[in-house]
């Protein structure tokens, strides 16, 4: 039995089946709405004592719902362990961006576009759109159970669950949404872990993605420093570069440049970050500015390179005196900065890590459990910010649902 990929095209099924949703994040609402939209009865699990907060946090930041760039590169933007970019380019064509934009709008939440690409809610807040999405739900017949946190998948007939209640329940098919282990406060905790690994299913550990890096400031630095953006620069790891902002902050740098860079830098036994603060300068042209120069390099910049005091600082304390041009462009077009390590996961955006690639099939069902299917940062898969975390986690919950009724259908 098909489930075409389009918005509100699904058939109904021609029996019977209940199927549970455990995880009341954003993959888990939109699993739970797509099978209640295919004829089955729909009960969602929640840990905590309600749904959505994991999109009330990412709210404060507007809610960045997806991004506008075709779905050709948009796809390059997930990474991970053993996974196939082709997987989550088979996902975003069966709920694309655009798909997730008519979503929206069919709860009532119009959308805009940015000049970035990012696409926010006009309201710029997640409530509505939350608020609207739970009463959809309920109408579709959806039974909501918080407090109930997943302590084990049992052996039985179809799908046996045990919550934290001790009370078994059995379903055709279960849908497991939990998140991965960034902003636990909203319930994604990976406290799931053990009731995957009873059953010898492999999850990688879990990383902080989308977070700060801590460098080794010294104490007379940070009240120069802190607070302080370094605009339009370009940062290297490894063999990658981004163009961005960093910024400067007291125990290191926060940023969407540094965000993006996060898989070299784990990746990387001494991790450093190589900032080009002028990447639209060219070495040559810095030394033209400064022929003239022939002492107090740094401060001659200032105006010449209009170099702001963090930035200045920040040379003065990674390259110490700057006594000639050469040294100035060096310090300028490759500023090495030694990194100590990320800031702890309970800050991060998202997490790495997570259900292994090899322990799901191409329907997202783990494969030493039948009948069970996984979605959103539960899976080991990463993603920028900038509307590509949101998008994948709506996504994968759309293929999991689908491949949840289908396979109820069969069974």
């Amino acid at each position: 039995m098909e489930w075409p990929g389009a918005v509100g095209t699904f058939s109904h099924l021609s029996k019977a089946v209940h199927i549970a949703v455990v995880g009341g994040g954003p993959a888990g609402l939109r699993a739970a709405e797509l099978c209640a939209e295919g004829g089955a009865t729909v009960d969602l699990f929640e840990a905590k004592r309600s749904v959505g907060r994991k999109l009330l946090v990412a709210g404060y930041g507007g809610l960045n719902l997806t991004h506008g760039e075709p779905v050709e590169t948009f796809a390059t933007r997930y990474s991970g362990p053993d996974l196939d970019p082709r997987s989550f380019r088979s996902w975003l064509d069966t709920f694309s961006p655009r798909k997730l934009r008519n979503w929206a709008a069919e709860l009532g939440i119009e959308t805009f576009e940015q000049r970035t690409g990012r696409v926010y809610p006009k309201e710029m807040k997640a409530a509505p759109l939350l608020r609207r999405l739970v009463e959809r739900l309920r109408q579709q017949g959806v039974r909501f159970h918080v407090n109930q946190r997943l302590t084990a998948i049992e052996n039985g007939d179809g799908v046996q669950l045990r919550f934290n209640d001790g009370e078994p329940r059995s379903f055709d098919a279960a849908i497991l949404a939990m998140g991965g282990a960034s902003w636990p406060k909203t319930g994604s905790d990976g406290s799931w872990i053990p009731a995957l690994k009873a059953h010898r299913v492999s999850v990688n550990t879990f990383e902080p993605a989308n977070c700060g890096w801590e460098a080794n400031w010294p104490d007379s630095l940070v009240p120069t420093i802190e607070g302080q953006p370094l605009k339009n620069i370009a940062a290297k790891a490894g063999d990658t570069t981004v163009r961005g902002e960093l910024m400067l902050t007291r125990y290191g740098f926060e940023g969407g440049a540094i965000y993006q860079l996060g898989p070299q830098l784990r990746a990387a036994g001494h991790p450093e970050l190589v900032i080009d603060l002028k990447p639209e300068v060219p070495a040559e042209v810095i030394r033209r500015k400064m022929e003239s120069v022939r002492r107090d390099f740094l401060d001659a910049a200032a105006g010449r390179l209009k170099l702001t005091e963090a930035t200045r600082a920040l040379i003065a304390h990674i390259a110490g005196p700057i006594i000639s041009i050469e040294a100035l462009v060096d310090a300028v077009k490759t500023l090495r900065v030694p990194l100590n390590g990320p800031r702890p996961i309970e800050e991060a955006i998202s997490s790495a890590g997570g259900v292994a690639w090899s322990e799901i099939d191409d329907q997202l069902m783990l494969r030493k459990l039948p009948g069970v299917f996984v979605a959103g940062e539960m899976i080991d898969w990463e993603a920028p910010t900038g509307g590509y975390l949101i998008q994948g986690c709506f996504a994968t919950a759309t293929r999991a649902a689908q491949a949840a009724l289908a396979f109820s259908a069969d069974h």
